[in-house]
């Protein structure tokens, strides 16, 4: 009854949701123009990448703020469980697995390097690097997380650091992460490399930091 009755409450949160968004109406800003009117100063020719990396940065910060929070939530529920060695999968698998994470680390560089000027940067990089790790794990050719050492805790951490970094140093410019014109380009792709290192590392450990409490339990 009670697995019947989550269904039914998700069945009508999810109409009722269907219903509200079809009901929208027209937005009463259209910031298209602005945008596109301003793309020259961004420092990239992606209207989204300027949008997230420019106009509305700050807002990109929080929001890697936020799963940094959501990850340290994880290690104080779940403390010091031992790792359990992975159970390794058929054979088969672990050889697809070993073809595709490189195939997988490659699609990460080139969604990093596209982000730009096309779909792609580094949320989108960072998690197909999450999900090669995850596929390791799952298996049999990587095991769980234990406790973060060091080197890991600052990978965690780079890119929330290297935005703050940044941040303060352009505060003379006299607003938020207003970045010079003539740098603005190369300031993105440092703040988005370090972004896809913390990213990839974050969202990876959401599951593997919850799988070797699993494993052990």
């Amino acid at each position: 009854m009670k697995r019947i009755a989550v269904v039914a409450a998700a069945l009508v949160f999810v109409t009722a949701l269907i219903a509200a968004m079809l009901e929208l109406g027209a937005p009463a800003i259209d910031l298209r123009a602005p945008v596109a009117a301003h793309q020259a100063q961004s420092g990239v020719s992606h209207s989204v990448t300027a949008v997230l990396l420019n106009y509305r940065s700050y807002d990109t910060l929080l929001e890697i703020a936020v799963l940094l929070l959501a990850l340290l939530a994880i290690l104080a529920v779940v403390g010091d469980a031992p790792v359990s060695p992975p159970r390794a999968a058929h054979p088969v698998l672990q050889t697809l697995a070993r073809l595709a994470t490189p195939l997988m680390v490659v699609v990460a560089v080139y969604l990093l390097w596209a982000g730009a000027f096309r779909p792609g940067g580094a949320f989108q990089a960072g998690a197909v690097l999450a999900a090669a790790a995850v596929l390791l794990h799952l298996v049999g050719l990587a095991p769980g997380w234990s406790r973060p050492r060091l080197r890991l805790r600052l990978g965690l951490v780079a890119g929330f650091v290297v935005f703050l970094v940044m941040a303060a140093a352009l505060l003379p410019q006299g607003a938020l992460l207003q970045y010079p014109r003539a740098m603005a380009g190369g300031l993105i792709l440092l703040i988005e490399g370090g972004l896809t290192l913390s990213l990839a590392l974050i969202l990876a450990g959401l599951f593997l930091f919850l799988s070797r409490d699993e494993a052990a339990s």
